[in-house]
C-alpha cells in the first residue's frame, strides 16, 4: 500500500496502473474526486513490458490528444525519451505521426513518483476479484485480501491481465505478463454481470540478443532534431 490512509469508500476506483489506468486515476483525482488506484504491484506503475515506444502510426495522435486534455503520458515521455521521430515523412502531412523511444526504467520511475504525490489519490497494492452491484448499479469492489470498498464508479484498465493467456509457440500459460499472474476472477465477475467478454490478441516478435549483433555493419537511423 502506498499513499496516505485507506478509506472504505471512494468516488472512483481504477483497476490497473498501465497507461490508461494512470491517466484515469490522475484525471479523476485532479477533478476533485476521491480516487483509489488498485494494482498488483505498485512499483510497476507505468511499467512498459513490451515495446518501449510511445506514439507511432495511429497512436501518436492519441498521445497528443491526451496531452491536450492535461494527461501525463507526453510529459513522462519528454522526461524519459531517448529518440524522437516523425514517421511517414516521405508521404503527405496527413499521415505523419510522432513516435518516441523511451527509457523503460525512467518512464516507470516518473509515473510512480507522479501518482504517489497526487492529492486525493490513494494506491492499494491488491487484486480486485469482483465488482459488486446494488440495484443494477456499481456498488464497489472486493479484493483478494478480503477488503470491500464502496464506490459508484469503477474504471477497469487491467489490460492484458484480465484473464490473460500467454502463448509461447504451442504452449499456453495463464499470465498478464511473463512471470506475473492474471486477474481471472475479475474477468468472471464481469461476465456474470452480463458483460460480453472477447479475447484480444497482441503479438510480440522474437527478441534478438544484442550481443549477437555486429553493429558496425548496420546503418544508423538518427532521430529528429
Amino acid at each position: 500500500m502506498y499513499n496516505i490512509s485507506m478509506k472504505k469508500q471512494y468516488d472512483v476506483i481504477v483497476i490497473g496502473a498501465g497507461h490508461a489506468g494512470i491517466e484515469a486515476c490522475l484525471a479523476s483525482s485532479r477533478m476533485g474526486c476521491r480516487t483509489l488506484l488498485i494494482t498488483m504491484d505498485a512499483d510497476k506503475i507505468g511499467f512498459m513490458s513490451c515495446n518501449p515506444a510511445v506514439g507511432g502510426i495511429g497512436k501518436g495522435q492519441l498521445v497528443k490528444e491526451i496531452d491536450a486534455l492535461g494527461g501525463e503520458m507526453a510529459k513522462a515521455t519528454d522526461a524519459a525519451g531517448i529518440q524522437f521521430r516523425i514517421l511517414n515523412k516521405s508521404k503527405g502531412p496527413a499521415v505523419w505521426s510522432s513516435r518516441a523511444q523511451v527509457d523503460r526504467k525512467l518512464y516507470n520511475k516518473y509515473m510512480v513518483k507522479t501518482v504517489k504525490r497526487q492529492e486525493r489519490l490513494d494506491v492499494l497494492e491488491d487484486t480486485v476479484e469482483r465488482v459488486f452491484f446494488k440495484k443494477n448499479r456499481v456498488g464497489g469492489v472486493l479484493t483478494k485480501s478480503g477488503m470491500k470498498i464502496k464506490t459508484p464508479c469503477v474504471v477497469v484498465a487491467s489490460g492484458t491481465f484480465l484473464n490473460g493467456l500467454i502463448h509461447l509457440g504451442k504452449e499456453r500459460t495463464p499470465g498478464g505478463r511473463v512471470n506475473e499472474r492474471p486477474a481471472k476472477k475479475l474477468s468472471f465477475s464481469l461476465r456474470d454481470a452480463g458483460i460480453n467478454l472477447m479475447r484480444f490478441k497482441t503479438c510480440t516478435p522474437p527478441r534478438i540478443d544484442g550481443k549477437s549483433v555486429d553493429y558496425s555493419r548496420m546503418r544508423i537511423q538518427p532521430g529528429d532534431k
